[in-house]
């Protein structure tokens, strides 16, 4: 266990004379490897991995802490060291000897895998991309972008931390809260607690504002929570302007396009595209447009169905989007006679947690254990080992599931290490993180889980599988490492199917109280539900990535404070073109889209969809063969989790289904319902 991360350990104010102290190292390092000649695999690539390596154990821990335990001193050392390694990332990028060094190993290593020549020849390509033809001034130019990139995604992220957590509101009973369940009651009252006040805090974290939103009687509380979660970081917080992510859009898309065109792409999407499966933009906006044109007008009968139910039961003829959630909640309640809240008994967080590795071990032929003597950020912190059928350890992981103050909204795995050969028949065991935010345990009961949340849970640990499993030795390669970003949520979305199966949702559910699994009854209301309103979800994801594509698919202008920025034009065409609930004009969703802004998915969004595409086609090979069948689980670990970013994902793709992915099984998996031509 001594391998581990050490979070205690961490002294911020020690963080960056460490942190020059080991790209100095490193900066000696590389100048000693590239002196050395004839360069081959084993003279360049392997000893700058291991020097890399040890860079990226040392910031993850302190990267991680961060997004899960922010603190004022933390996050000042945090902004301090970003410029220090983006400064580092650009070096390395765009060093000519190294580029030259790696085309080196391509001419003429004869020894190279082809996983191996694969990793060269995708470097080379990133080399490519990141300016190494560029003359000195200009590659001056775009050392001084990513710079000012990498600022302003972390600036973005932490207003709208900032602005989660300053707003709540606080009432002595209960009585405003009617319609909520007792378990959002008691996830208030819990937060009064963490607030040291008395009875019960609504606030904008996902599990207080999604009750809120979809059980709230009060039509006035659920207009003030939507109002303010949907206006988070933008100029309609008034108060806190200081936490306004406007400019930082617009200045964030400004230096995208420069940067694309630097490098001599007409805009950032094709940039961005450069490295991905699809080919271009067309091709993108096409299969996005298709979708939208197969789902929208059953998204629109499925509102239309709201509309009817809301004024013919409830007398309400005009809907607002603060009463879409709640009269869908009642609709899907009174059409199947189930709510959330019937399931979320059967769902104690143990007991899925058990569910999850129970249907892993079947498919994988892995086991789990758990230990509580490692080095923990937060008490409510599980951590666990991977292990093969013998019993011999192959990976590790940290659970972190339940909101908190100080921790950055939504889910994700992120990784401490990854899989690497560092000595003759030693390997360094891949860790990750896999983090949530869902409800918390309360003095009364565990914390009990939506299927939803379910999910989440799964989805996420698709993604750690992925990492985990990995059999690649390579830190470029192993686990996501170097799988194109229009593929890498291929294992997570697949991992999502099996929470809808009868068989599985029995092993994943206990009640708290009973330990009865989910009753037959409930489970055919769930499958019957599984499709409610699954256009209208559609055609929102297909918004947002769209949103996304064109926005990086032109130069946009800057106009005049205080008029509508260009970039919710962008966002109000597209709104006007596929989507069928329209917001109102306050709200400010693109002012809280981190994905774009500051996770990565910049020009890069529809691969959720674009991935749907391949997880659905790989399932339907487990619904061909049986869910549970232990060879096509190996032949999912063998040609997908294990190889990572070895080979191209079609490649892998293709191993495993044999053929090409076809798109029925995502339309059949949503429930779209397309007329035959």
């Amino acid at each position: 266990m001594s391998a581990l991360p050490q979070f205690s350990t961490i002294d911020v104010e020690k963080i960056i004379p460490e942190l020059n102290e080991i790209l100095e190292r490193n900066r000696a390092h590389l100048a000693s490897v590239l002196a050395s000649k004839p360069q081959r695999w084993a003279t360049l690539i392997d000893p700058l991995e291991k020097s890399e390596n040890e860079l990226h154990k040392w910031w993850s821990r302190i990267s991680h802490l961060h997004s899960v335990k922010d603190s004022p001193a933390l996050r000042e050392a945090y902004n301090a060291a970003l410029p220090l390694l983006t400064e580092y990332s650009t070096e390395i990028e765009q060093n000519e000897d190294l580029y030259q060094a790696y085309c080196a190993v391509r001419d003429h290593d004869e020894s190279l895998s082809s996983a191996q020549r694969h990793i060269v020849t995708e470097a080379i390509r990133d080399f490519e991309l990141s300016g190494i033809a560029l003359p000195a001034d200009k590659k001056k130019v775009y050392a001084d972008i990513q710079q000012r990139l990498s600022d302003l995604g972390a600036k973005f992220e932490q207003n709208l931390l900032d602005a989660t957590m300053a707003w709540y509101l606080h009432y002595p009973d209960s009585k405003p809260l009617q319609g909520l369940p007792p378990t959002a009651l008691e996830n208030a009252q819990a937060a009064a607690k963490a607030h040291q006040l008395e009875g019960y805090v609504i606030t904008l974290d996902g599990p207080s504002f999604i009750a809120v939103m979809t059980y709230a009687d009060d039509r006035n509380l659920r207009e003030q929570v939507y109002r303010a979660y949907v206006t988070r970081a933008s100029e309609q917080q008034a108060d806190h302007p200081e936490w306004d992510n406007t400019g930082i859009i617009n200045e964030t898309l400004q230096w995208r396009q420069r940067l694309a065109e630097l490098l001599g792409f007409p805009h950032f999407a094709a940039l961005s595209l450069a490295s991905k499966m699809a080919p271009d933009v067309e091709t993108v906006e096409a299969f996005l447009l298709d979708l939208a044109n197969k789902a929208k007008p059953q998204a629109e009968n499925e509102l239309q169905e709201v509309r009817d139910f809301a004024a013919k039961q409830f007398n309400v003829k005009d809907l607002e989007a603060w009463d879409i959630a709640y009269y869908s909640e009642k609709l899907r309640q009174a059409n199947y006679q189930l709510s959330d809240e019937d399931v979320r008994p059967y769902f104690p967080e143990s007991k899925v947690l058990d569910g999850l590795f129970a249907i892993s071990e079947k498919l994988f032929g892995i086991r789990f254990a758990e230990h509580n003597d490692v080095d923990r950020w937060h008490d409510s912190v599980r951590f666990f080992d991977v292990q093969d059928e013998s019993g011999q350890v192959l990976a590790h992981f940290y659970v972190d599931l339940h909101a908190r103050r100080h921790k950055r909204g939504g889910a994700w795995m992120d990784d401490a290490q990854g899989r690497l050969k560092i000595a003759t028949g030693e390997r360094q065991k891949p860790i990750a993180f896999l983090t949530c935010n869902f409800s918390g345990p309360t003095d009364s009961r565990p914390a009990l889980f939506t299927h939803d949340d379910v999910v989440t849970l799964f989805h996420e640990f698709g993604h750690g599988l992925h990492h985990m499993l990995s059999e690649v030795d390579h830190l470029a390669a192993t686990g996501i490492h170097g799988v194109e970003w229009d593929a890498v949520e291929l294992p997570s979305q697949f991992m999502e199917n099996f929470c809808w199966d009868p068989e599985a949702l029995k092993k994943l559910s206990g009640h708290y109280k009973t330990g009865e699994p989910l009753p037959d009854d409930l489970i055919e209301k769930m499958l019957a539900a599984k499709h409610f309103q699954s256009a209208m979800q559609m055609v929102r994801q297909l918004e947002f990535s769209l949103f996304d594509l064109r926005l990086h698919a032109q130069a946009l202008p800057v106009k005049p404070a205080g008029t509508m920025p260009a970039f919710m034009d962008v966002l109000n065409a597209v709104r006007a073109e596929v989507s069928v609930i329209k917001p109102p004009a306050f709200n400010r969703f693109a002012h809280g889209f981190s994905h774009i802004f500051a996770g990565g998915y910049a020009a890069g969004y529809y691969s959720y969809k674009w991935a749907e595409v391949l997880s659905a086609d790989a399932f339907s090979r487990f619904e061909e063969d049986g869910l549970f069948n232990e060879n096509t689980g190996r032949a999912f670990r063998k040609e997908i989790l294990a190889v990572g970013g070895s080979r191209p994902a079609m490649q892998s793709f293709i191993a495993f289904r044999g053929r090409e992915p076809e798109t029925e099984p995502l339309l059949r998996h949503n429930g779209i319902e397309v007329a035959a031509a």
